[in-house]
């Protein structure tokens, strides 16, 4: 099903994915199993921009570099969201070869349910399985580069950073346009998926599902957002420029703190973000144990220590 997607000016093709932002439900929950069973760093621990009082967590690789980034809006009051269309539908992250054993022993010993999966006729093979809110997850194997976080999990099977992401778009021809727009390449097509596949070396899949699905809605188990990487600032405002021309949803760009980026809702009703290749977000863990705020929300400290709970990495 490639979709021909077409742009009028030259811009860099993204070489792939930056961040997949999630929603959750506790933030001291989320710490736990993505820290704690899973053995991401918490690299950041900060807020989200757009509401004050709600923490954003940064889950990475011990370098907190793009392509590697898991990022969760805790929302403890929020009803349960549903997985459906349009939606990113499960985030992917990628684990040596040969460590998926390991894996299975790893989260059926804390509680989680996995299923393996083998797809591209065997070539691929994963386990599936879900946060403690529902949140769709998967290990793939794939040994991209990365610098993986150990302190939890032996080296031999910690996770190196994202290997992909699957969509569940309201129009799948729609969606694969703006993919192939952003430089993605049409890879290879099965009854229920299109593959699509960056030009980078690392958290370069996204797969498009093909298929009727039930409308989703927004919550804690559900995605918010997928962000692809840009070279810096200035691309951005290109991309506005010809996102625009299109008719597209778009937001101005946007100091992250971290990075810049542009928020796009494509026709097919998937909200990417476009976000700058800039370094590690986070230089250790131990500065994540404490709130950073940028320095337009300085003064409102005091108040958001004591609205937002206090929380600790496991051991």
């Amino acid at each position: 099903m490639p979709a021909h997607g077409l742009r009028s000016r030259v811009l860099t093709d993204t070489p792939g994915l930056h961040h997949v932002t999630g929603i959750v439900g506790d933030a001291q929950q989320a710490v736990e199993f993505y820290a704690g069973t899973l053995g991401l760093c918490l690299a950041q621990q900060t807020v989200n921009f757009e509401d004050l009082l709600q923490h954003h967590l940064y889950f990475t690789d011990a370098g907190g570099d793009p392509g590697s980034v898991l990022t969760v809006f805790p929302d403890p009051y929020a009803d349960d969201g549903r997985v459906g269309r349009p939606q990113p539908e499960r985030t992917a992250l990628a684990v040596p070869e040969g460590s998926l054993v390991d894996w299975s022993e790893r989260l059926r010993a804390a509680g989680v349910e996995v299923s393996p999966v083998e797809r591209l006729a065997g070539d691929e093979r994963a386990l599936q399985f879900a946060d403690p809110v529902g949140t769709r997850l998967e290990l793939a194997e794939d040994d991209v580069p990365g610098d993986p976080y150990t302190a939890r999990v032996d080296e031999s099977m910690a996770v190196r950073g994202l290997h992909g992401v699957v969509l569940q778009s309201g129009n799948p021809y729609a969606t694969a346009s703006v993919l192939e727009t952003l430089g993605y390449e049409y890879e290879v097509e099965t009854t229920e998926r299109v593959r699509y596949r960056a030009a980078g070396d690392r958290a370069t899949v996204v797969d498009v599902l093909l298929g009727d699905a039930e409308g989703g809605r927004e919550g804690p188990g559900t995605y918010h957002h997928v962000a692809v990487r840009v070279p810096e600032e200035e691309a951005l405002y290109e991309w506005r420029d010809l996102f625009v021309e299109r008719g597209y949803e778009c937001s101005r760009v946007k100091d992250r703190h971290y990075f810049h980026s542009l928020y796009v809702r494509e026709p097919g009703g998937i909200l990417f973000e476009l976000a700058t290749n800039t370094g590690g977000l986070a230089a250790g863990e131990g500065d994540a144990t404490a709130l950073s705020l940028p320095e337009w929300f300085e003064s409102e400290r005091d108040l958001v220590e004591s609205q937002l709970p206090r929380l600790t990495v496991p051991e």
